[in-house]
């Protein structure tokens, strides 16, 4: 039951991902790429460190699929799609999934992340400053060095308890900001 419940919630986000990027007009590179003001206050602990330069903005919107375990609900994997944040039509320019990891729509690239400091907020997940991994690709997420996902809303674990296997998916939207080394 486990497996089949998160092939639906799997299929549903992909599904909806791929009905968003083939409705929403394909965005060049430069455009997605281009450097941005946040327009978010950024909390002093997940200020990304000096020598690096703002690349990108996005808006965001998702689920958090969270499984039951030990009979509480644990976080299995963020599914979202990303646009630029000026960008009033929405046109999906990446993915957000397990890993962490983002995808370009547009150009392939992609990048992994680990989370290095977190920022409570009261009824929504929580921000993150996260540090790159590894990335790939030559397009908008090459060499990306820091990520930070700020104005979160929503994505907050059930509190009631939970029974076997378990699975649910809460709405939740953020702004994520990406970080190149400064040249």
């Amino acid at each position: 039951m486990k497996l089949a419940k998160r092939l639906v919630l799997t299929t549903t986000a992909l599904a909806t991902v791929t009905a968003a990027t083939l409705v929403g007009a394909t965005v060049g590179p430069a455009a997605a790429s281009q450097p941005a003001r946040t327009g978010v206050e950024v909390p002093e602990a997940l200020k990304v460190p000096d020598g690096n330069r703002l690349t990108g903005v996005f808006s965001a919107e998702g689920v958090q699929t969270y499984t039951c375990t030990d009979g509480a609900w644990k976080l299995l994997e963020p599914a979202a799609t990303l646009w630029a944040k000026k960008d009033h039509s929405r046109r999906t320019v990446a993915l957000h999934s397990r890993g962490p990891v983002w995808v370009s729509t547009v150009d392939g690239s992609a990048v992994n992340a680990a989370a290095l400091a977190t920022s409570p907020k009261a009824g929504t997940i929580p921000e993150l400053l996260l540090k790159s991994t590894a990335t790939r690709g030559t397009g908008v997420f090459a060499d990306v060095s820091y990520i930070q996902r700020l104005n979160t809303a929503g994505g907050v674990a059930p509190t009631t308890a939970c029974t076997g296997t378990d699975q649910t998916s809460i709405p939740y939207s953020a702004t994520y900001t990406f970080y190149k080394p400064a040249k």
